[in-house]
């Protein structure tokens, strides 16, 4: 059965795009088959064949024709209507798409703009004014003429973190009446990439040092932000730490008893399972997971990255949380570009920067594509009811993307369960979507590779189903064939019980089914071979 299953894989490369002077091959039932098509398969696998005869090319071009004749009956038995073929190819054909609709050159530039976030981390504060989960126009439009007075008024000389702390829409800049605790005053610390939401990391490290930002929007509301400093980052840092809640005075007390122990050289983790009131890091000796700048509160962030020589640890120190000990455990500073670029792009491809990419792309398309709207269609966006409008009724255009229409219907059916995005916003979306989804569902038309690559799954996959039905099912299920397959041949067998050498017989049998199938399907197939063309083959792989 592997057998089958290597002739499969050797014989996947199919090309369905004619070179230019390529020239006739063959025919198979009035078919015309190219000479490129043949040669894209046996150059494809010369370099998988590890002997001189097994690459003589007649051999191969017989080989090549037996498997255009298996190809062949099974689309004519249907096998591409199959459910599970149609599913399967469905997947295969999104997985081979997805390079396609993504523009490489900008996936490389946001690699690279990342490693420069990570290997550099800022120091800025913010100012926020909400906008409502489903913004109308004019949410968005007194949002943001809100926010552009208070930068008006930082920029006229007032304190930043003074507006902040009395009109900042971020609970963490104000001070809480209730509990008493103070408000950050819209300073975040230091962050770096993949810290904070994409729009608002690149508003902040596109801000000069002292300077504020112009207003931008994030899925929040609108922002501006004051870049306060720019350095070197100092990595990651791994610690372990005895927390003691400060429920009363004794709690100063334990902490400082520990520290006289620690000081005496018993050992941090034996201490720490004892005493330390962190339920998450106290079966581990204390030991958290590893963290960069602005994760932690301070001081426990300053105390922890000050540490520099492994097994130190700090003097008790406290912060909201309690009194702590902190342990150095190591330092991680951050990796080279090439040792990083890795895992860089993997989190790019998992984060909505992807999408960056993939409008990089319908920014190029849209210059390719003739994309029309319709005015009159596009007045339904005004309507407040939208969501709830019958599909039936709205079969009127909504743009074109060359031929292909988009129906009103079709957007009323993208928005259904989309609720906390503005419409006018879904809009733009739905019409990139299927910019997108055009490309997509002609790519065999403007990307050869893609198109050959489809056509080789598509072959192989109705291949080894044919091969399933015909050969393997049959040759394990026919237990009486199997049996005077083997009788016949007792002699080649030296008499061998038949229960002893199964896999061997069974192996054969397969050879003979199949041997048997091909001329079945060679008698009632019309294979014709242009000899011109097969002689200058053979004389350029002579060469």
């Amino acid at each position: 059965m592997k057998k089958y299953i290597g002739l499969v894989l050797v014989f996947f490369s199919i090309t369905i795009v004619a070179q230019k002077k390529d020239k006739v091959l063959m025919t198979i039932d009035g078919e015309e088959i190219m000479i490129s098509e043949f040669k894209r398969v046996y150059e494809k696998n010369l370099d998988a064949i590890d002997n001189e005869e097994a690459k003589d090319l007649n051999k191969n071009l017989d080989l090549f024709i037996n498997y255009k004749l298996k190809v062949n009956e099974a689309y004519a038995i249907q096998l591409d209507t199959l459910p599970s073929y149609i599913k399967e190819m469905k997947m295969y054909r999104n997985q081979l798409a997805t390079p396609y609709i993504q523009d490489s050159t900008y996936v490389n530039r946001l690699v690279k703009e990342a490693y420069f976030r990570t290997k550099n981390e800022i120091k800025a504060k913010h100012i926020l004014i909400r906008t409502p989960k489903t913004p109308t126009s004019k949410d968005t439009l007194d949002a943001f003429k809100k926010i552009t007075e208070i930068r008006n008024r930082i920029i006229n000389g007032e304190d930043f973190e003074e507006v902040a702390e009395s009109v900042s829409e971020d609970p963490s800049a104000r001070t809480d009446q209730k509990s008493g605790r103070k408000g950050n005053r819209g300073n975040l610390g230091y962050f770096s990439a993949f810290k904070m939401v994409y729009p608002f990391e690149k508003a902040a490290y596109t801000t000069k040092v002292g300077e504020v930002s112009m207003p931008f929007k994030t899925r929040f509301g609108y922002h501006i932000v004051k870049v306060d400093s720019l350095r070197q980052s100092r990595g990651e840092v791994e610690v372990a730490h005895i927390l003691i809640q400060d429920k009363s005075a004794k709690e100063k007390e334990l902490i400082d008893s520990i520290y006289i122990r620690l000081e005496n050289d018993e050992q941090f983790k034996m201490l720490a399972r004892k005493y330390s009131d962190d339920k998450g890091s106290k079966s581990k000796g204390g030991k958290l997971r590893k963290f960069g700048s602005g994760v932690m509160v301070q001081p426990f962030d300053k105390i922890a990255f000050s540490l520099t020589k492994e097994g130190a640890y700090s003097k008790p120190f406290k912060t909201r949380f309690g009194w702590h000990i902190i342990q150095l455990i190591k330092k991680h500073p951050v990796q080279s570009f090439q040792e990083l670029k890795g895992e860089l792009t993997n989190r790019i491809r998992s984060t909505d920067r992807l999408q960056l990419s993939e409008k990089a792309v319908v920014n190029k398309l849209k210059k390719t594509y003739s994309v029309k709207e319709f005015d009159d269609a596009k007045s339904i966006l005004d309507l407040k009811n939208i969501r709830e409008l019958s599909t039936d009724t709205l079969n009127v255009t909504l743009f074109e993307i060359n031929e292909k229409e988009i129906k009103q219907s079709d957007f009323i059916t993208f928005i259904k369960r989309k609720r906390n995005t503005s419409i006018f916003d879904l809009y733009k979306e739905f019409k990139n979507e299927e910019i997108l989804n055009y490309y997509k569902d002609n790519l065999e038309k403007t990307e050869p590779e893609f198109a050959h690559l489809l056509k080789e799954y598509e072959d192989g996959l109705l291949l080894f189903e044919l091969m399933q039905r015909k050969i393997w099912d049959k040759a394990s299920k026919d237990t009486l064939g199997l049996q005077n397959f083997y009788k016949l041949r007792l002699n080649n067998y030296k008499n061998k019980p038949l229960d002893k050498i199964k896999g061997e017989v069974m192996n054969d049998f397969q050879n003979h089914l199949e041997k048997t199938w091909i001329e079945e399907l060679r008698n009632k197939s019309a294979v014709e071979i242009r000899k011109k063309s097969l002689k200058k083959l053979q004389k350029h792989y002579a060469k």
